[in-house]
């Protein structure tokens, strides 16, 4: 996908749009205000609207919006300028930001500069940001300790939140193929990839298990036993990173 290809979610069933200088349509007043900023492992299968529907399946209420690049960094994001409007232009209760593994140290590095010049920007819109950690390649597992840092370690250095969601996703791994939660590429989760990640952010942001919710709309297919495996795989990731 070109680089600077935008997918931009302005709705719970989303939309395709150029990159443009409107501002986000406005959010209802009442429920949690979340705004995402990342690249394709945000907007792959859509992960702003599984967490409204995760939300939805216990009884809550979260509307997102969403500005994603395809292999966009932070920094990009900065430079681009859609994610600093869309701050300035709403509230928010929180604002959700990753980039790639960052697993490198100058990678590490780059994420924590990069998140730490957009928390003034969640602050002032009345945010508190949420580090999405992502991870590696498949073919890559001895990058996730260092992904997990920077992620970590860039939510502390902000004042943030750390979502768990790597670390999720490597103990899924290790049950595949009864958990498929990678594409094909190795790297791109599947929509039950992104239904984990879900779960470890509302876990994270509410401060609530997720294990025992109902099954959120569009995932009916999930067996009892996937649905119930993949909720405690995101409590536990959670209850492991404090």
């Amino acid at each position: 996908m070109p680089r600077h290809s935008v997918v931009a979610l302005l709705s719970l069933v989303g939309c395709l749009q150029a990159p443009s200088l409107a501002p986000l349509p406005p959010l209802p007043e009442t429920g949690t205000r979340i705004l995402f900023i990342g690249n394709s492992l945000t907007y792959q299968n859509d992960l702003p609207a599984v967490l409204s529907a995760v939300a939805a399946s216990a009884g809550d209420t979260i509307h997102t919006r969403m500005v994603a690049f395809a292999n966009f960094a932070l920094e990009d994001h900065w430079n681009e300028g859609s994610a600093s409007r869309a701050l300035s232009g709403q509230r928010w209760d929180y604002v959700v930001m990753q980039q790639g593994p960052s697993s490198l140290p100058e990678n590490q590095a780059h994420l924590a500069t990069w998140s730490a010049r957009f928390a003034p920007l969640v602050t002032a819109a009345g945010g508190r940001p949420v580090m999405y950690q992502v991870w590696p390649a498949r073919s890559r597992p001895q990058d996730f300790p260092g992904v997990k840092a920077a992620y970590k370690n860039a939510a502390a250095g902000i004042g943030g939140l750390f979502a768990p969601a790597g670390e999720a996703l490597r103990a899924a791994l290790a049950e595949t193929p009864e958990l498929a939660v990678l594409d094909a590429d190795g790297f791109h989760p599947t929509a039950l990839g992104t239904l984990l990640a879900a779960y470890v952010i509302y876990d994270r942001v509410r401060g609530r298990p997720v294990t025992g919710l109902p099954v959120p709309r569009g995932f009916g297919g999930l067996t009892p036993a996937t649905l119930a495996r993949i909720q405690s795989l995101a409590h536990a990731a959670v209850l492991a990173s404090p």
